[in-house]
């Protein structure tokens, strides 16, 4: 013999069986993610801690020798937009023909 109240909840999720599966899947899938994250944070330490510091340093100088190129290259564009910009206003200066 069941309580109303007890009736009320069984039809209640009979009429939303799918509701209560979809709220399922999505809460397990939120804990797969979690658990994902965090094995890849783990094989991140892990990687970290196999290389050392020598790797690390290795990678920031090669990155840092990266940058240094690309600053030399920007300076030379920016000398010859510089001079591009230079002798075009030069052209406006002269009076035309």
């Amino acid at each position: 013999m069941m309580t109303q109240a007890a009736e009320k909840v069984r039809s209640w999720f009979a009429d939303n069986i799918w509701l209560v599966v979809g709220q399922i899947v999505t809460i397990g899938g939120a804990f797969a993610a979690l658990f994902a994250y965090g094995i890849r944070l783990e094989h991140r330490v892990y990687t970290m801690e196999h290389r050392g510091a020598e790797y690390t340093v290795a990678r920031l100088a090669e990155l840092q020798q990266r940058i240094t190129i690309l600053e030399q290259q920007s300076r030379r564009h920016e000398a010859s937009i510089i001079r591009i910009v230079d002798v075009m206003t030069r052209e406006l200066g002269k009076p035309v023909k």
